[in-house]
């Protein structure tokens, strides 16, 4: 939720293991409206959204990393360290992901797939990136 009183916006994420319709956001729209014109925390005059956080909100829940195995991300470790890739498996405790490595071998550069678990307690920000 993230609130500005500057400009008296309210925009209100949802999400939900089994998803978020229109008809879930609409009901909890109107659901807040009514607190909101009733108790007036914001005054008369404010904006509210209600949405689903969309894809390119960064993972903030361990719930949320398991229905995104097989896609592809972006995971920024709180040592800045980035790793991009598919994210193949989560455990409590970690995640793995498939990456596409170059080394060097001689004079030649080779790609190779490797898989990179990384502990769930180090990352910073996972953004599910969408390829079309």
């Amino acid at each position: 939720m993230d609130i500005n009183h500057g400009n008296k916006r309210l925009e209100v994420f949802v999400d939900s293991d089994s998803g978020i319709s229109f008809t879930k956001c609409q009901q909890l729209s109107r659901h807040l409206e009514t607190y909101l014109d009733e108790e007036k925390p914001l005054g008369e005059d404010y904006v509210l959204e209600v949405s689903s956080p969309g894809v390119t909100r960064p993972l903030k829940f361990w719930r949320q990393y398991p229905r995104n195995v097989g896609r592809k991300v972006e995971v920024t470790m709180q040592n800045k360290d980035q790793h991009t890739g598919t994210l193949m498996e989560v455990h409590p405790a970690t995640i793995t992901l498939e990456e596409k490595v170059r080394r060097k071998e001689g004079k030649r550069k080779v790609t190779e797939t490797v898989r990179t678990e990384l502990p769930y307690d180090d990352i910073a920000k996972t953004i599910v990136k969408i390829s079309f």
